[in-house]
This record gives structure tokens, sequence and C-alpha cells, in this order.
């Protein structure tokens, strides 16, 4: 199966499908990449011959955010609306993909990277892996809905006005994440599970996301999209513009 995107790649063998986020050096996506791996995650849950899909990536870490080197080269807002609207896109996806998403995270997860790990249906991580949300640090908001998914509440208030992570132990601890396995037996440790689940009766897995989906507590898109207009209102403010080229010219 194609990509549409240079720094995404799929594969499908067995049922199980492999999407993989390879953009080196951070895996950030510039707003193409978040609306293709939209895309993808949207046509691999409607093809009949996938029954899970596994989400990873190569590299440093499982995902580092935006490219925020793509807003800052912009004369106007273009690329931070891009990016808002491909992001939610992207992390609606996951929700919404009609099989069961397993995300496999190694070394960092950060920003946008939180947004996709938050809505995948299980989680497999390394022994390296840590979670955490920098956007204050950027002048931005946006994705606490989705940490709020896998940390507890005040735990996750911590960590968004720290702009500390969290551990793949902690998340274990606290039931988010199902393993956590030695780096090198990741890739192999997300497959075992996709297997298992690829096993079942497709259509009875697929009305069992469905279901799950219908019974969540809290509305992740209605819920994200608020946080949203706060990143916008900080960016009419300036903070958003002065955090990001500070991140750019190496100042944090």
């Amino acid at each position: 199966m194609d990509s549409p995107h240079p720094g995404l790649k799929v594969s499908i063998d067995d049922h199980v499908a492999e999407l993989v986020i390879a953009n080196p050096p951070v895996n950030a996506l510039d707003v193409a990449g978040w609306f293709a791996l939209a895309e993808l995650l949207t046509t691999l849950g409607r093809r009949p011959d996938v029954h899970v899909v596994v989400l990873r990536a190569e590299g440093r870490g499982f995902q580092a955010g935006v490219d925020l080197k793509e807003m800052q080269r912009a004369e106007d807002h273009g690329p931070l609306v891009g990016a808002n609207r491909g992001c939610y896109a992207a992390f609606e996806a996951v929700y919404a993909c009609e099989v069961p998403v397993i995300a496999a995270v190694h070394g960092y997860c950060l920003g946008g990277g939180i947004g996709l790990v938050g809505n995948a249906d299980l989680i497999v991580a390394s022994e390296d892996a840590t979670f955490g949300l920098p956007e204050v640090d950027r002048g931005a908001l946006g994705a606490a809905t989705h940490l709020a998914r896998l940390v507890p509440q005040h735990r996750m208030r911590a960590m968004v006005y720290t702009c500390e992570p969290a551990t793949a132990a902690e998340l274990h601890a606290w039931g988010s994440v199902l393993q956590v396995v030695p780096r090198e037996a990741l890739r192999d440790a997300a497959l075992a599970v996709a297997r298992k689940l690829a096993a079942k009766p497709n259509r009875v897995l697929r009305l069992a996301k469905e279901s799950l989906n219908g019974i969540d507590p809290v509305d992740v898109r209605r819920s994200y999209r608020f946080e949203q207009g706060f990143t916008f209102e900080l960016n009419l403010l300036g903070e958003g513009d002065r955090a990001r080229d500070a991140f750019v010219k190496g100042e944090r």
C-alpha cells in the first residue's frame, strides 16, 4: 500500500497493518503529514483485510508533535491553522478507526504524539519511553484531553503546568500502558498483541470498538476542539509566536 507522505510507511501482513512514522530527526510532522496520517488510518480501518493497526515509529523517539519550523517560516497563520486541523484529523482518525489501534511507543512521546497515543485502544511501550506535553513552554495548549486518558487527573494537571514527562513504568502502574518491554523487543511485543486481536472475529471486533467509543465518558472530539481555541487565543496575544521563535533559535 502506497503512502501519501514520505515520512509515513505502511504495510499489511496477515490482517495486521503497520503504520510507521519515519520522519527524522524527531518525527515531527508538517501539516501535510498530519492529514496523510489521518487518511491512512481511515483507509486502513475501512479495508476488510485489516483487523488491527499497529502505529509505531522509527528513530530516536515516537513522535515530537508539529513542525514548529514550518510555522515560523510562514508569513501568515496558514500552517498554524493547518497544523491544528491536521492534528484534529489525525487524533480523530485514531479514535474513529474502524479497527483497534495499538500504539507502540519508544523514546519520547510529546505534544501531538500524546494526542495519537491517548486516542489509541492499547499501548505497548519500551522501557525508555516517556510521555509529556511541553505545550505551555511552547506558548500553546492542547492534548490535555488525551493525556487525561493516560494519567490521573491531578498528575495530568501537574504535567501540563510543569511540562515534565511521565515514564512508561508510571503509565503501566496506572493501567494505561498494557506492557513495558525492552526497546529491542517493542515491535515484536506490539505485533504479538495485534495478532492476538486479529485472530478474533473481525465483525465482532469492529463492533466492540464502535460500542466502546459510544460509552466513553468524555467526548474527545469536543474536548480537544475546546482546547484548540485557547491556542489560537495565545497566538493572537503573540505568546505562541514568541515561544516558537525561541524554540527554533535554540533558546528553549
